[in-house]
């Protein structure tokens, strides 16, 4: 199978290529300077030269609180980077496999949310992100699968982990809401499940891939403390309040992993699990140099 990998320098990306550095694919990946999915030009060359049997969309505009005063620029790479995409690959062949998030969803339930539950965005980046998923299914309904995840820390980039892991040893204490609910989710482990589902006979469709098991943001704060040796006992909870946004951040990020399972596809591990093996296999890149 030959596939392309968008926004390869990204923390999905980047790890979607060292999950495929052993398998037995010819995988192409390109950065953003290599391809700018928002260009159609763009696009189209690189699909039409490297001929894939799939893409792995990882690239994404993911600044949250950027997208509020920049959403004709989220929109650019969320919504018509995948149509553009999935426009070409109707065109020349090949399947689309786009990551999408959990803030597509109000933010508002008490379970799991399904794939087919209501999708009410509170925020620019989720409308952007919605938008992609729209025309994903509408250009490429029989060849496109979209994948909803959350909460996603890894070695590559910024993210909420090394955040924790940096501000351990430079305070004493350290605040952090405990009134928004999800499962953190390992990019090597999602990308895991990309790439299990690129090689499945999962029908097309949209589906929910994060770690299993739910926390929030001060239980997986915690945990990170626990990881690195610090007392957990040193993060304070705190509410959302605390903390205004200029994006506001979903409650419930909770995603159901029933068409997954379903589909026959391999349900990650645990977050907590996932999150030690995180710590364990590149625990370097993970704390604060």
């Amino acid at each position: 199978m030959r596939v392309l990998v968008t926004g390869a320098g990204g923390q999905l990306g980047s790890d979607l290529l060292r999950v495929l550095a052993g398998s037995p694919d010819d995988v192409i990946g390109l950065t953003r300077p290599e391809l700018d999915v928002a260009d159609p030009a763009s696009v189209e060359k690189a699909v039409v030269d490297v001929r894939p049997d799939v893409v792995l969309n990882a690239a994404a505009y993911t600044a949250v609180d950027a997208a509020e005063t920049d959403e004709a620029g989220a929109a650019a790479v969320n919504a018509q980077g995948p149509a553009n995409l999935a426009r070409v690959c109707a065109l020349h062949g090949g399947g689309l496999v786009h990551v999408s998030t959990d803030y597509v969803f109000a933010g508002d339930a008490t379970s799991p949310y399904q794939v087919d539950a209501p999708t009410v965005p509170r925020s620019a980046y989720g409308r952007t992100k919605l938008a992609g998923e729209r025309a994903v299914r509408e250009l490429l309904p029989e060849r496109s699968w979209v994948v909803r995840t959350a909460w996603v820390y890894g070695e590559t980039g910024g993210n909420f982990v090394k955040t924790v892991a940096r501000l351990a040893g430079e305070r004493e204490t350290l605040d952090v809401v405990d009134d928004q609910r999800g499962s953190p989710t390992w990019s090597r482990d999602l990308a895991a499940g990309l790439v299990a589902l690129a090689g499945s006979t999962a029908p097309p469709g949209t589906y929910h891939c994060t770690n299993a098991g739910e926390t929030t943001w001060y239980g997986l704060a915690r945990a990170v403390f626990a990881e690195i040796g610090a007392d957990p006992d040193r993060v304070r909870p705190t509410g959302t309040d605390a903390f205004p946004r200029p994006a506001p951040r979903p409650a419930y990020s909770v995603l159901s992993d029933a068409a997954w399972r379903a589909a026959g596809l391999p349900p990650p591990r645990p977050w907590d699990e996932a999150l030690h093996a995180a710590f364990t296999e590149v625990g370097a890149a993970l704390r604060p140099a």
